[in-house]
């Protein structure tokens, strides 16, 4: 089965996180990933947080499935001169390098937009351009805290907290992927190529964007209702921690069950809607408050929620949370399980839909990674194994048009 991005090649010059989540999406949708690596080395995380020693590290095998590995020196003349084919036959460049660091290769936007004038050159920076901080160098955590991500996470009465979910590095990445896209389809009309930038700090304040609207909300009223601070706490000036309220206007939290002291994942999410009210009560066997006026509306509940939501924890304590969960879902009530990485790794679901899915690897053998989010009814992604170092280099380069005896006076020369 043809793929739907089949006939675009990428160079991929971009390491860890960020950018390598953007081209591996690429990759499963059809697209021709090079990786672009240093000879010797790589991308530094075949080798961090290793399992098997000596062997490429899951963080990179889980970055980089479906990607060809070329080796490559590009301070050399003979290095700049592949790359220079390269940017002729290909499509997009993406990176995550420091800023200037192409220029200093010798391939600015300038000289890249003359060898292939429909060129797309796509970037994630830390900040914008022209930000006050746009030198600085930008981690996960750095891009949370200020994406706005951290100052609105956790308890009030507790310090700002990081999210596990990469909101900094894979949302970016995925942003990225759109605006390579989209540059793709703007080829198509102009024939014109053009730069796609992407900042971490942009991404994560673009999921964060219910937070800028609670600061609105509460630089008007005061106050912000759907927060637990409220009625019976005080406000700053700023959007406080909100715990695990809901952040949508439906009153949530998270509540114990059946074990949860042994086990720190015996917990269930379970949201209070209006339409639910009344399958709630039904569930929980608290009829009486269906029609009761110090309940019917979530304004008279809002007052009493934390009191609601001990009721519900007493009916959950002989319950598992999958128990409890199986009860509560027919009675068409929003709630989940709180899953730990293991449960979710053994989840049949998971696995027949391939959002959890094992791939072979030439020397780790089979592993586990995560799969296409994004589900087509006519297209099947299939997930490869990341590619060893320079594993494609010979290939590539016969591509470029390189008979064996100079691949391998380059190879003699370290340049691959």
């Amino acid at each position: 089965m043809s793929k739907p991005l089949e006939g675009i090649k990428i160079i991929d010059f971009t390491h860890v996180q960020a950018g390598p989540a953007c081209t591996q999406l690429l990759a499963w949708f059809g697209a021709d990933v090079i990786k672009v690596e240093r000879p010797g080395a790589g991308d530094v995380t075949r080798s961090q947080l290793r399992d098997i020693p000596g062997v490429d590290a899951l963080y990179f095998t889980m970055l980089n499935s479906n990607k060809r590995s070329l080796t490559l020196d590009t301070k050399t003349q003979d290095g700049k001169d592949i790359l220079t084919k390269l940017i002729k036959e290909s499509d997009v460049l993406v990176e995550n390098f420091g800023p200037g660091a192409l220029d200093r290769m010798g391939f600015t936007w300038e000289h890249i937009k003359e060898i292939n004038p429909g060129m797309i050159v796509a970037s994630v920076k830390g900040f914008s351009d022209g930000h006050h901080y746009e030198d600085l160098k930008v981690y996960e955590n750095v891009a949370q805290c200020a994406g706005g991500a951290a100052s609105t996470t956790g308890f009030d009465d507790g310090p700002p907290t990081v999210s596990a979910a990469a909101l900094g590095d894979s949302n970016t990445g995925m942003h990225l992927a759109i605006g390579i896209l989209t540059a793709l389809r703007a080829r198509d009309t102009t024939g014109k190529g053009q730069k796609v930038a992407v900042s971490m700090q942009d991404s994560v304040l673009n999921l964060c964007r219910v937070k800028l609207r609670d600061q609105q909300r509460l630089d008007r009223v005061g106050y912000l209702e759907e927060y637990p601070q409220y009625p019976h706490g005080t406000f700053s000036d700023v959007v406080p921690r909100g715990g695990n309220a809901g952040g949508g206007g439906q009153p949530g939290w998270v509540l114990k069950c059946k074990g949860w002291q042994t086990d720190p994942n015996a917990y269930i999410y379970f949201t209070i809607q209006g339409h639910a009210w009344a399958p709630i009560c039904r569930a929980i066997g608290k009829e009486e408050w269906i029609d009761d006026p110090a309940y019917t509306t979530a304004q008279a509940r809002q007052d009493k929620i934390f009191d609601i939501f001990a009721t519900i924890e007493e009916w959950l304590k002989d319950k598992t949370k999958f128990e409890a969960v199986d009860i509560l879902r027919k009675f068409d009530i929003p709630c989940s399980p709180v899953l730990s990485m293991k449960e979710i790794a053994a989840d049949p679901s998971l696995r027949a839909s391939g959002t959890i899915t094992e791939v072979e690897h030439k020397e780790r053998g089979t592993y586990l990674t995560v799969g296409s989010p994004i589900k087509f009814s006519d297209l099947k992604v299939e997930i490869k194994g990341s590619p060893l170092l320079g594993e494609h280099t010979d290939e590539i380069l016969a591509g470029l048009g390189y008979d064996p005896q100079k691949i391998a006076a380059l190879h003699e020369q370290r340049v691959v």
